[in-house]
């Protein structure tokens, strides 16, 4: 079972994790700013200009589901994510977990999946991300 927020329920090891957008935009204003900071060069000259989130329908190649998705978002992740310098830059454990998930779609992830990819202790990243602060919006996944 996936705590819910407030919930007396700790996350776990195996608890799913994911970034959640609607957080993260409920929470921090310049989330655009942050992620256009995470493009790759092609594409941050692409996004220089961009002023407002523009929106399209995108279908999920192995579900099939159409979804309204933010382009530099979808930028961000099926291209510059996927690029190997992407999971090799030097940054924190938070910033770490968040280009991982990007880089997997924001595919729910456990910590101790992560912990395989990130090379740290599962204890560790299931204790930062189960802390009161919410981080980048990395949030259990709610059922």
């Amino acid at each position: 079972m996936t705590p819910r927020p407030g919930s007396l329920v700790r996350p776990s090891v195996d608890t799913p994790f994911h970034i959640d957008f609607e957080w993260w935009k409920r929470n921090d204003r310049d989330w655009h700013v942050y992620l256009k900071n995470l493009l790759c060069d092609e594409h941050r000259a692409q996004f220089d200009d961009l002023a407002a989130s523009e929106q399209f329908d995108w279908v999920d190649p192995e579900t099939a589901e159409v979804r309204r998705v933010d382009g530099l978002l979808h930028v961000l992740m099926t291209h510059c994510a996927q690029q190997p310098e992407f999971l090799r830059d030097r940054t924190s454990v938070v910033d770490s977990i968040f280009r991982l998930l990007l880089s997997q779609g924001n595919a729910p992830m456990t910590p101790r999946e992560m912990a395989a990819w990130l090379n740290k202790p599962a204890t560790t990243l299931v204790r930062l991300l189960s802390s009161r602060r919410v981080y980048r919006g990395i949030r259990p996944v709610q059922h």
